[in-house]
């Protein structure tokens, strides 16, 4: 139990009704799971809004009630108003967990490509060298030998603080997570300093609704990471550089394939073998040396140069960075799932229209005899992203198979019609296979000598939203399965 007036501290608010010295048990933002001596904290959602189920939460228990509008409520309860509840929430869950993120060293890394790859590099190598570091980002959270699944690729600020402090009482000291604009622009990550700011890339994506509403907004958001950075370390090779960094005042270290750059890459090699697909490339600037990762491609080559500076500024040993470098996977990104004599399989996560751009591009450059790409559409999400998604891989691919991804509450045969209409503009070949399961053995049972067989999507999902409904679906499952038939 805390005491109410301790958990406000720094917080601007005003009293509409009841006392503020008296103890709460916990914070809950969600009605049903608010219990007794909580404090509820009304927010407004995309699809609902917090203060509707004002009463609800007061009946499961709530004695203190959050609020940003101005409200009549009849119960025994304390009402404080605030301008903001998702400020609010940030700030009242680093009180209530007495701070975490000043006990640890926070590395935040935001872009609108690489930050979960760049994140689990990052792990990876501080694993290495014995710094038991914990990972939060859009395949989960993770900490020693706990993976803990969210909602969002950075959680609401209460489970942020909470996973913070669960972190620390595990001897955790370090803390690598993806910084997403959404987290800024809901203020989920209000209030917390990073030691390092990373900067992987912006691009052009995520704008729109559900996401942001413009370009300037989405700059904006991210510009915030490292306004409250302690360090930067940047790609230089970015678009919208200047904006992003804006009236940055610490430090700035910069990394880069094409300008100039503190950490420079002077040569590219791809290496596509029979049990290998990767890059070995040479780096000149702060560190000179040639290193190797088994993840392919040149925007991987980028994700590997800022998790080598991170750990140079952290002062990790760079000959464990390279050796974690050269070993390292990362669950549905470029991931290799099967390889067989005659083709091999590769799982990416790639959505966004400038993901898919780099995905192909890579892939091609590998020159493998055919590039076979299983994929298909998310639903209510805008048609031109999925016209862009048929013109994209289709244009790239040598032949694509069209399938599930996740309709939501759209229909399956409406989603893939609107892919069609990208596909046939280059000309591509395809067919449709409903049963994404079905897709994959198809593109597996007919492959040919040096196949290279993209599924494009899903990667580390598990699951296929359909019709409000997330069922249980892993490619790896699929991938398992064909492996045993194999043997």
């Amino acid at each position: 139990m805390k005491k109410l007036k301790d958990i406000l501290e720094g917080i601007n608010y005003y009293v509409l009704k009841g006392t503020i010295d008296l103890e709460i048990n916990d914070i809950k933002y969600d009605s049903r799971k608010v219990k007794n001596q909580d404090i509820y904290v009304a927010l407004i959602g995309y699809n609902s809004d917090g203060h509707d189920y004002i009463i609800d939460a007061i009946k499961n228990g709530a004695k203190v009630i959050i609020t940003s509008k101005m409200i009549n409520v009849e119960e025994e309860v304390t009402v404080i108003k605030v301008d903001d509840t998702r400020l609010a929430l940030a700030y009242l869950s680093a009180n209530y967990f007495d701070h975490p993120a000043s006990k640890l060293t926070v590395i935040g890394v935001t872009g609108t490509t690489g930050k979960t790859t760049t994140t689990h590099m990052i792990r990876e190598m501080l694993l290495k060298v014995g710094i038991n570091c914990g990972l939060i980002g859009s395949i989960g959270v993770k900490y020693e030998d706990k993976i803990i699944h969210t909602d969002n690729t950075t959680p609401e600020s209460y489970e942020v603080h909470k996973f913070f402090k669960e972190m620390l009482d595990h001897g955790i000291t370090h803390v690598v997570m993806e910084a997403s604009s959404q987290a800024f622009k809901l203020n989920r990550l209000a209030g917390i300093i990073f030691d390092i700011g990373v900067l992987t890339n912006v691009t052009t994506d995520h704008i729109g609704p559900g996401e942001h509403e413009s370009h300037e907004e989405y700059v904006a958001c991210k510009n915030k990471l490292f306004l409250n950075s302690k360090l930067v370390i940047s790609n230089s090779d970015s678009l919208y550089l200047k904006e992003v960094l804006k009236g940055v005042e610490v430090p700035i270290i910069t990394y880069g394939v094409k300008n100039e750059a503190d950490l420079k890459v002077t040569n590219i090699n791809l290496i596509n073998e029979a049990n290998f697909l990767g890059s070995e490339f040479i780096t000149e600037g702060l560190i000179n040396d040639t290193f190797k990762t088994c993840i392919p491609g040149e925007f991987n080559v980028y994700n590997s140069l800022c998790s080598l500076l991170v750990c140079e500024e952290l002062g990790i040993d760079i000959k464990k960075s390279k050796e974690a470098l050269q070993t390292l996977k990362v669950r549905g990104r470029m991931e290799i799932a099967l390889v067989t004599p005659k083709y091999k399989v590769l799982i990416d996560y790639a959505h966004t229209e400038d993901g898919m751009k780099g995905l192909v591009k890579t892939l091609r450059a590998y020159k493998p005899k055919r590039l076979v790409s299983v994929f298909g559409g998310g639903g209510n999400r805008p048609k031109e992203r999925r016209y862009s998604l048929g013109e994209i891989i289709g244009g790239a691919s040598d032949f694509c198979i069209i399938t599930e991804d996740n309709p939501r509450f759209e229909e399956l045969s409406s989603i893939n019609e609107d892919i069609k209409v990208g596909l046939d503009k280059v000309g591509a070949k395809y067919i449709e296979i409903p049963d994404r399961a079905d897709a994959i053995k198809y593109a597996c049972d007919n492959a040919l000598e040096g196949d290279l067989i993209l599924l494009v999507g899903k990667g580390h999902e598990e699951y296929q939203d359909i019709k409000g409904v997330k069922h249980y679906f892993s490619e790896l499952d699929v991938i398992n399965e064909i492996k045993k038939d194999l043997k």
